[in-house]
């Protein structure tokens, strides 16, 4: 084998280095530059933002673990065409979606590609959508948070619907993030403003009732509907399929339509059920002249198509969101499904999974506290507080419990994912409590899955 030293491709860097013909690599970056890289890619507007920025200190870990040396995250946003998310017609919005977001990851894969010619280090900061590292499933698989990252970049400011509304072309827009090495000459600074117009109009449109007018939002309303056929309810139709004896038994539980429509999303991009939210949303300079103009018209053109849809609405049964259907859109059905959060495989995905199931409608009149010791498998003890139709949930014991529930963790996974009776965990002791099992009922109505 050639000594390494007599390679030629060694040999050529050997001289250029001895030549001082090596190419410089830049210390700081114009940040002017940089923006034009950024819009010659492709991107509608950009922003800089420092690794070491308070807005995004919960993301650090995260960051660094992806990218060790980040300086400078850029921030950028894609326009969507306004027209084809607002349609009631799901197919044309979400080819919209589809094709935005294969844009967003090209423009990031662009700039990348302009940085790494100019010598800089740089890497996308996670795609705009999926693929996400889905070994995670049960914690955060995603890479980056993009939201924070835009509101730190002065980009937009999060709606009371929990999209980044951006100042000039509103929600309708695409995230995307890059990862720097190197510091730019400005960073930018948020907005000292929210576009966001507080119309609720994204209440009035939500047909899950998941965006409350107090701010609330039900996490579990939105992703049960919304998302049923990406990961939760990809994960309840495979198990339908599993627990159907025959064919026949599975098209009584699964319309031909619902098997088709799973079909689609399989073999052309998973599909949102809504985004009405985003569809009604009037925020924005270039998209608010038709709301200020003639705002009967705008719910007449925008709003109420939605509303007035005919449409099948997932919901999980015992839920808020059932209830709300029933009393807001009597004319839209519901059908009840497992949202496939109860799946999680681990004590740490339960206790973090809590928030996003909880429904606050059926907790009214509950004020308790919980002490939870996991043993086993996972050992853990954590409290769970439920007042005022509020949730805390917090690792270790505190305060005086109300109910007190020692379990065998595995035990307890299986019974969240209905593989083991409670009344059986409870003879065999491999879950036990003291204090009144009414209290252990109640804390189940406050998080159907």
């Amino acid at each position: 084998m050639a000594q390494l030293a007599e390679h030629p491709t060694v040999k050529q860097f050997r001289e250029r280095e001895a030549a001082g013909n090596q190419p410089a690599r830049p210390q700081t970056l114009d940040s002017t530059w940089l923006r034009q890289v950024c819009l010659e890619a492709g991107a509608d507007d950009v922003g800089f933002v420092e690794a070491g920025r308070p807005e995004i200190a919960d993301q650090q870990s995260d960051i660094l673990a992806v990218f060790p040396s980040t300086k400078t995250l850029v921030s950028f946003v894609l326009r969507m065409n306004r027209e084809n998310i607002r349609t009631p017609a799901r197919s044309i919005a979400n080819v919209e979606f589809h094709h935005t977001t294969d844009q967003t990851n090209e423009v990031a894969r662009k700039i990348v590609a302009a940085l790494e010619r100019a010598g800089v280090r740089a890497i996308n900061g996670g795609a705009a959508g999926f693929p996400m590292e889905a070994d995670r499933w049960g914690g955060k698989m995603w890479v980056i948070s993009h939201k924070p990252v835009a509101v730190a970049a002065g980009l937009g400011h999060m709606g009371i619907h929990r999209n980044v509304i951006h100042p000039k072309f509103g929600n309708f827009v695409l995230l995307g993030t890059v990862l720097v090495d190197t510091e730019v000459t400005a960073f930018c600074r948020p907005l000292d403003y929210n576009p966001c117009l507080e119309c609720k109009l994204c209440v009035a449109a939500c047909p899950t009732g998941a965006i409350g007018a107090d701010g609330h939002f039900n996490f579990s309303a939105c992703y049960t509907h919304n998302y049923r056929e990406f990961m939760g309810g990809f994960t309840d139709w495979v198990e339908t399929i599993a627990a159907s004896g025959s064919a026949r038994e599975y098209r009584e539980k699964v319309s031909g339509a619902e098997t088709v429509s799973m079909w689609q999303s399989l073999s052309f991009g998973a599909n949102y059920k809504a985004a009405y939210c985003m569809a009604v949303c009037p925020a924005g300079e270039d998209v608010i002249a038709p709301f200020l103009t003639d705002r009967k018209r705008f719910l007449e053109d925008v709003v109420q198509p939605l509303q007035n849809k005919p449409e099948t609405i997932y919901v999980v049964p015992n839920s808020d969101p059932e209830e709300y259907v029933a009393r807001r859109y009597p004319h839209k059905k519901t059908k009840r499904v497992a949202n496939g959060l109860a799946g999680q495989g681990s004590i740490r995905g339960f206790l973090r999974g809590l928030p996003f199931v909880f429904q606050r409608g059926r907790s009214e009149g509950l004020d308790a506290t919980y002490h939870f010791t996991f043993t086993g498998h996972e050992e853990l003890k954590a409290t769970v507080v439920i007042q005022n139709k509020t949730l805390q949930v917090s690792e270790g014991h505190t305060g005086t419990p109300n109910l007190r529930l020692i379990a065998d963790s595995q035990t307890w996974l299986h019974f969240l994912r209905k593989e083991a009776n409670l009344v059986w965990a409870l003879l065999r002791r491999k879950i036990r409590i003291k204090g009144s099992p009414r209290l252990l009922l109640a804390f189940g109505r406050c998080f159907p899955s």
